[in-house]
C-alpha cells in the first residue's frame, strides 16, 4: 500500500511540475484550469478535476496567485526567483504587417527580434518588457514580450467591412498585423466600406483579434477631407477643439487696455513689418528697424505675446500642451490654438495694435551686437509681405520699404556668415508643394526652394532664439542656471556617420571626420558639390537622417548642427507649445522670480518632442497621399526621374518636379535578370551587365497607384536604343 501511495504521489508530483513548467514558460501570463487542461491534452472530467485541485494546492503553497477569480499566475515570490535567472529589457515595439516585431531597447543596443507567436498582443510602438532568449551563435538577439507596460494607442483608422452579425476594421496602418473585430452592437451606424475610427475595448486572451467599437465615422474613402482627417486620427491628433476650449477662446477680448499699453515698450511709431508665406494666416513674428542717433541700427524681433492671452492651467493651455504643435498638412493647418487666437487676436496682422514679447538688438554695420533688451512690447505692423514679394525686391525690383528690407538683408547676410564661420552646418532640404483645385485634388506640383527672403527671417529668428537662451542659461559666477527649455541637438551617432561617409565615398565624394570642424567643413563642401547633380536630393536626405534629431529638454547640451552652446525656441508660440513655455519662464526670470522645478518641465519637453515627431510624420503622409493622387490619372504616362534607392525587391525612382517616389520591381526591369549589389548601391544585369546606380537618371512609366496605401509602381522605359527593352 505504501509503495502504491508513493507511486501515485510521484505521478502527481510530475504532473504538478508539468503544470508549473507551463507557467514558467510564460511567467507573466495568467491561466484558468480549462486552458491548462487543453495545453496538456486533457479532455476527461477526472483529469480536469485533478488540474483544478493542483492549481488550488499550488496557490495554498504560495507558488501561484489568483490574478482574477479562477485565473492563476506565478506568485510574486516565484516570479522574482524566476526573473532573477533571466535577462529582461524594456523598449518600444516596431511591429511588421507579417506579425513579427522588433523591440528597440530603451538603453540602446541591438534590436531584439520577436517571433509572431511571442508578441503577447503587443501593438506597434507599445512600451513592453521583453524576456531575452539565450544567445545563439551567429544569430540575432531574440526574445518574448512578457508584459505590455504602456499601450501606444487604442484608436485605429481604417475601412469597416460589415457582415450580417459583425464587422471587421481593416486598419490603414502598415504596422497593424491584425484586423479589429467589431460586434454588431458596436458598429454605431457605420456602413460597409466607410472610413471609421475604432477604439479597442478588449482583447480576450484566446482571441486572435482585438475587439473594438466604432467611435467616429469619417466618410467615404478617397474624399479629400476624409483622407486628411484619417491621417490625423491615425496619429491620435484631435480633429476639433472641445466646446470648453472654444468657449474660452470666444470670451477673450482683443481690446488692449491703456494700463496694459503703459506697461510695455511702445514700437508703434517705429517701422515694423512681417514676412510670411503667401497663404499664411498666423503671423507670429515681426521685425522692426530704425537708425539710432549714434549711427547704429536697432532691430527688434517681436513675437506674438500668446502668454498674455493663454492663462497657464486654462482649458486652452491644457489643449495646447496636449497638441504640442500645429500640424501643416498639404491643404490645411490644424492649429495648436483655436482660430480666434491663432489667426486673429495673437496674429501680428498689419495696421492693428498687437502685443508682443521682443528681443531688441543694437547692431553696428558689421552686425555685431552692442546692446540687447528683452521685454514686452506693443507694435503696429505697417506692411504684411510674403516671401516672393521680398525676394523680388532683394533681386533688384521696386516695392514698399525697399530701403529697410535691403538693410535688414545686409545685416542678416553678415549674421549668417558669422554663424557659418563658427561651425554651423548648412543643411539643405527641398519641399514639394501642390496646386490644388476646389476639391483639394492636386493639379500640379513644384519644389519650394529656400531663397534669400526666407534666410533673412531665419537669421533674425536664430539670433533671437540664441540670445534668449544665453540670457537665461549662461551661468553668472557660481550661481546655478535657472531651469529653462532648450532646443538641443546631440552629436551624430558614430556608426551612422561612418555608414554615411562610406555611402558618399562610393558616389565619389570624400569627407574628413577627424574633428568637428573638419566634419562641418566636409558637410558644407559636400552640399556645394552636389548642387545640380542627380544625387543631390538623396545625399541631402541621408545626411539629415545621419544626424541626431533635435528635441526639447531642460538639460542643455547645446545645438550641434547650429554650433550654438545655448539655443531655445522663442519665436513661434502660436504654433509650438515649448515657445509658449519659454515666454512664461523668460517673463518670470526678468521679474526676478525664483527658478521653477526641472521635474515639472522635463515631461512636457518630452511630450512636445514626441508631438513634433508625430506632426512631421503626418505632414509626410499627407504629401505621399497627394503625390499618389496626383499620379492617379497619369497611369501609362512617362516621366523623368532618378534612382533614389535600391532594395532586395527593386529600385526606387523619384520623379523630377513632383518628387513622387515609386518602386520598379526587378522582375519588371528591362532586358535582363538583375541582382542587388548592396555594398555599392547599384543593381547589375546578369547577362548584359547593365548597371543601374543610385542617382542615375531614368525614364519611367506609371504602372499602378495604390491610393489607400500611398504606394506607386513604375516600370523603366527603354533608355538604350541598342536594345529593345520596352
Amino acid at each position: 500500500m505504501s509503495r502504491k501511495k508513493n507511486a501515485g504521489t510521484g505521478k502527481k508530483d510530475t504532473f504538478t511540475n508539468t503544470i508549473l513548467s507551463i507557467f514558467g514558460a510564460n511567467p507573466f501570463k495568467a491561466y484558468n484550469y480549462k486552458q491548462i487542461a487543453k495545453l496538456l491534452g486533457i479532455k476527461d472530467k477526472a483529469g480536469k478535476d485533478l488540474v483544478v485541485n493542483i492549481l488550488e494546492e499550488l496557490k495554498k503553497a504560495g507558488q501561484l496567485t489568483e490574478d482574477k477569480p479562477f485565473r492563476y499566475m506565478l506568485s510574486k515570490k516565484v516570479l522574482s526567483e524566476f526573473t532573477n535567472k533571466k535577462d529582461f529589457v524594456t523598449g518600444k515595439v516596431d511591429m511588421k504587417s507579417t506579425g513579427k516585431a522588433y523591440v528597440s531597447p530603451d538603453n540602446g543596443g541591438e534590436d531584439i527580434f520577436i517571433g509572431p507567436n511571442n508578441t503577447a498582443q503587443a501593438l506597434h510602438e507599445d512600451l513592453v518588457k521583453v524576456m531575452l532568449f539565450p544567445k545563439r551563435k551567429n544569430h540575432k538577439t531574440e526574445g518574448q514580450i512578457v508584459e505590455i507596460i504602456k499601450r501606444n494607442k487604442t484608436d485605429y483608422v481604417g475601412v469597416i467591412e460589415v457582415g450580417k452579425e459583425f464587422g471587421f476594421l481593416i486598419p490603414d496602418s502598415q504596422n497593424m498585423a491584425v484586423d479589429i473585430f467589431v460586434p454588431k452592437s458596436a458598429l454605431n451606424k457605420a456602413k460597409n466600406g466607410e472610413k471609421v475610427i475604432v477604439r479597442i475595448t478588449d482583447w480576450p486572451e484566446q482571441s486572435k483579434n482585438p475587439f473594438g467599437e466604432v467611435i467616429h465615422v469619417l466618410g467615404k474613402p478617397g474624399e479629400n477631407n476624409v483622407e486628411m482627417q484619417s491621417i490625423l486620427a491615425e496619429h491620435s491628433f484631435p480633429l476639433s477643439f472641445s466646446a470648453e476650449v472654444e468657449r474660452q477662446a470666444d470670451a477673450i477680448s482683443d481690446v488692449i487696455g491703456e494700463a496694459e499699453l503703459a506697461r510695455r515698450r511702445d514700437f508703434r511709431e517705429i517701422t515694423t513689418l512681417t514676412i510670411d508665406p503667401a497663404d499664411a494666416k498666423d503671423f507670429d513674428d515681426a521685425l522692426s528697424l530704425r537708425k539710432l542717433e549714434n549711427g547704429n541700427w536697432e532691430v527688434g524681433v517681436h513675437i506674438a505675446d500668446v502668454s498674455h492671452f493663454v492663462t497657464e492651467g486654462s482649458a486652452i493651455d491644457a489643449e495646447a500642451q496636449e497638441r504640442g504643435t500645429s500640424v501643416y498638412l498639404v491643404d490645411r493647418v490644424i492649429p495648436m490654438l483655436p482660430e480666434k487666437l491663432s489667426n486673429m487676436v495673437c496674429s501680428l496682422r498689419p495696421n492693428e495694435d498687437k502685443l508682443c514679447f521682443a528681443a531688441v538688438f543694437e547692431l553696428n554695420s558689421e552686425a555685431e551686437i552692442l546692446h540687447e533688451w528683452f521685454g514686452k512690447t506693443v507694435i503696429r505692423s505697417v506692411r504684411r509681405f510674403n516671401y516672393d514679394e521680398v525676394q523680388a525686391i532683394l533681386e533688384g525690383g521696386e516695392g514698399d520699404l525697399k530701403e529697410e528690407l535691403l538693410l535688414l538683408n545686409g545685416l542678416a547676410v553678415k549674421l549668417r556668415a558669422k554663424r557659418m564661420a563658427s561651425g554651423s552646418i548648412n543643411f539643405h532640404s527641398e519641399e514639394v508643394k501642390f496646386i490644388l483645385d476646389a476639391n483639394g485634388k492636386p493639379i500640379d506640383t513644384f519644389v519650394k526652394v529656400q531663397k534669400e527672403s526666407n534666410m533673412l527671417i531665419e537669421d533674425f529668428m536664430l539670433l533671437a532664439n540664441k540670445r534668449v537662451a544665453e540670457h537665461i542659461g549662461k551661468p553668472e559666477g557660481k550661481k546655478k542656471p535657472k531651469t529653462f527649455i532648450y532646443r538641443i541637438h546631440d552629436e551624430p551617432n558614430p556608426e551612422k556617420l561612418n555608414t554615411f561617409v562610406q555611402f558618399v565615398s562610393k558616389l565619389g565624394y570624400q569627407m574628413n571626420i577627424s574633428s568637428r570642424q573638419r566634419l562641418v567643413t566636409s558637410y558644407n563642401k559636400l552640399f556645394e558639390a552636389v548642387e545640380g547633380k542627380g544625387e543631390k536630393s538623396l545625399i541631402e536626405t541621408v545626411a539629415i537622417r545621419t544626424m541626431a534629431k533635435a528635441e526639447y529638454s531642460t538639460q542643455n547640451i547645446g545645438h550641434y548642427g547650429l554650433a550654438f552652446p545655448y539655443y531655445t525656441h522663442f519665436t513661434s508660440p502660436i504654433r509650438r507649445y515649448p515657445d509658449l513655455m519659454v515666454h512664461r519662464l523668460l517673463e518670470k526670470y526678468l521679474e526676478g522670480k525664483p527658478s521653477v522645478k526641472e521635474e515639472d518641465y522635463e515631461p512636457v519637453c518630452q511630450h512636445a518632442s514626441e508631438m513634433e515627431r508625430r506632426a512631421a510624420e503626418m505632414e509626410r503622409e499627407s504629401v505621399k497621399y497627394k503625390q499618389a493622387e496626383y499620379l492617379m490619372d497619369k497611369i501609362g504616362k512617362m516621366f523623368d526621374g532618378q534612382i533614389s534607392g535600391v532594395s532586395k525587391w527593386g529600385i526606387f525612382v523619384e520623379l523630377k518636379g513632383s518628387k513622387c517616389e515609386g518602386m520598379v520591381r526587378y522582375n519588371e526591369m528591362p532586358g535582363d535578370y538583375y541582382y542587388l549589389d548592396e555594398d555599392n548601391y547599384q543593381v547589375i544585369g546578369q547577362s548584359h551587365g547593365k548597371v543601374f546606380r543610385l542617382g542615375d537618371p531614368v525614364t519611367i512609366r506609371v504602372k499602378k497607384v495604390d491610393l489607400a496605401r500611398k504606394k506607386l509602381d513604375f516600370v523603366i522605359v527603354n533608355t538604350d536604343p541598342a536594345r529593345d527593352w520596352d
